[in-house]
């Protein structure tokens, strides 16, 4: 592939009023990226379009949506058509967890979860992907190291992080040789709001990362000739992913269930 010319992006990026999706907004601004900022928190993206287009003299644009709404890839689509803007790549960022046994989670909140972390990802894609297909952007997906085995505590959001993986792969061999750049990026715990939402303990006792060591992992996988489908952040990660392979799943989620042990009890009833 041609190396990507920045300049001539509009990226849509998800979750774009803090953490992971903020970060990426700022280091495509400064490369040179229009972009269009989505979430729910209004006041947020506009002063962060602010900042972005007083300091790097690009475009950015502020749209409030909550993820959840039914059809919001048809909703995005019609907004930003209504504003004369047509996107180029999309960072599907957004999404949360719920910290819990599964028996004792909201059903009402579980349906949020998945409708943000994959039928948001999947709306979205569907929406726009052709468009994109026929340009040399990139369509990044942003799963995570719950995506390597079952995650006790957590089994929704880690499922979701699964399908993400998943389908991200599968649309990376689909566009092969159109010009579209696929990627799935696999973080671990980052020091983001997540956790406001998720509960501290949710990172297992793990090390967080930074927003910005996960999107600059991004850049350096965009950036090569021949983009990988699925980039894993950190050396400690990736061995702890590959290592799955050699224990068996079955310990695999053993492990991670005993790491969560101080969240959430998988054995109470």
């Amino acid at each position: 592939m041609q190396p990507l010319d920045y300049h001539r992006q509009t990226v849509l990026v998800t979750g774009a009023s803090a953490g992971i999706g903020a970060e990426f907004a700022r280091r495509l601004a400064e490369r040179g990226a229009n972009v269009v900022l989505v979430a729910r928190r209004l006041e947020r993206l506009e002063a962060l379009a602010a900042e972005l287009s007083g300091r790097y003299h690009i475009e950015a644009t502020s749209l409030a949506l909550d993820l959840t709404t039914p059809g919001v890839g048809a909703a995005l689509e019609a907004e930003l058509s209504r504003r004369g803007l047509e996107i180029t790549s999309i960072v599907n960022n957004a999404g949360f967890a719920t910290l819990g046994p599964f028996h004792r989670e909201d059903p009402a909140r579980l349906a949020a979860e998945i409708a943000v972390d994959v039928t948001s990802v999947v709306d979205i894609s569907r929406t726009f992907i052709e468009r994109l297909r026929r340009g040399d952007g990139f369509l990044v997906n942003v799963a995570s190291m719950a995506a390597y085995q079952g995650n006790p505590t957590m089994a929704v959001y880690g499922a979701t992080k699964a399908f993400v993986l998943n389908f991200t792969e599968a649309l990376w061999y689909e566009s092969r040789g159109t010009g579209l750049r696929v990627l799935a990026l696999s973080p671990g715990a980052t020091e983001t709001e997540f956790f406001d939402v998720a509960g501290a303990q949710a990172d297992g006792g793990t090390r967080r990362m930074t927003a910005a060591d996960v999107v600059r992992t991004a850049f350096a996988a965009l950036d090569r000739r021949n983009p990988p489908p699925s980039v894993i952040v950190g050396r400690s990660n990736r061995a702890a992913a590959a290592a799955v392979r050699f224990v068996g799943r079955r310990r695999a989620t053993m492990m991670v269930g005993g790491m969560m042990r101080g969240a959430a009890d998988p054995s109470a009833s």
